[in-house]
């Protein structure tokens, strides 16, 4: 029986922040958003519906509480919730907050610019608020 197995990109473009009911939330290493990942632990997961039609809806339960609470702490101004996959088949759900004047704003984020590394101590601080506001959605025991 297979398991689960991160995608390599996802790995190197992201960090872990904790495991949810079905999801490992993760953050992107992008410090120009708010921006979090949601990877299904389910192996060979490609498109939502190889997914069964209960988990479906849990990954969008995890993804829009997830995205509340980052439009309230972050006081943003739209959440873009995307699944694409084009250069990561890997299935898995960005959860970004955008505000007006981004560096991609009002476009997509994708291709836009370059991204920007955090500090180690930003990186330590964002990946903390993405726990703290899982948990406070109730994604989390």
């Amino acid at each position: 029986m297979p398991i689960f197995t991160l995608d390599p990109r996802l790995a190197q473009d992201s960090l872990h922040v904790t495991d949810l009911g079905l999801c490992q939330l993760r953050l992107s290493r992008d410090a120009r958003y708010p921006w979090a990942i949601l990877i299904p632990r389910r192996p060979e997961v490609i498109e939502l519906y190889h997914l069964e039609t209960e988990e479906q809806a849990q990954l969008w339960r995890e993804g829009t509480r997830l995205g509340e609470a980052m439009m309230r702490h972050y006081a943003g101004d739209k959440l873009n919730v995307a699944t694409l996959g084009n250069m990561v088949p890997q299935l898995h759900l960005h959860v970004i907050v955008r505000t007006r004047g981004d560096d991609a704003w009002p476009g997509p984020v994708w291709g836009q610019g370059e991204a920007r590394a955090y500090t180690e101590a930003d990186l330590e601080t964002r990946r903390g608020e993405l726990e703290r506001l899982a948990r406070e959605a109730g994604l989390l025991a």
